[in-house]
């Protein structure tokens, strides 16, 4: 009996811990994820561009603005208006802490639904580094 509640114990705790966040290795690692969560083919470029001058490829990155308001994960999205601290909320009806695990399906889909509204000048970080620069060699992905 005790080792049964031991072993639940064991179970919960591993239940309540946060999943891990990933450091994309490659540019062709990202491009496999992006795949993985539609993004259009044409666009791969850039969002690898984008996701390599905003987070450097990683899904847990945060970044404090001097607005108050933060960016969250590979896309860094911001919490003013896409998402909510400690809570579900902004346009993207999602939690900021979940933008920065390694699970970015909510991230793909809120980055596409920012892209929808602004393209990729929503994002400084492709604006300065990106915006008719040389864009990712990602032939071989």
């Amino acid at each position: 009996m005790n080792t049964f509640i031991v072993a639940i114990g064991f179970l919960l705790i591993g239940l309540s811990l946060p999943a891990e966040a990933k450091q994309f290795k490659t540019d062709c690692e990202v491009v496999r994820a992006l795949r993985q969560n539609g993004f259009p083919e044409n666009q791969l470029r850039d969002w690898v561009c984008l996701i390599r001058s905003e987070s450097s490829l990683k899904t847990h990155a945060t970044n404090r603005n001097k607005n108050g308001s933060t960016d969250y994960g590979l896309f860094q999205i911001n919490s003013r208006y896409w998402c909510g601290q400690g809570r579900v909320g902004g346009d993207c009806k999602v939690k900021c802490e979940s933008l920065i695990d390694d699970n970015i399906a909510d991230d793909s889909r809120c980055a596409k639904l920012i892209f929808k509204r602004h393209g990729f000048n929503a994002w400084y970080g492709w604006q300065s580094k990106c915006r008719g620069k040389a864009l990712p060699n990602i032939s071989k992905c």
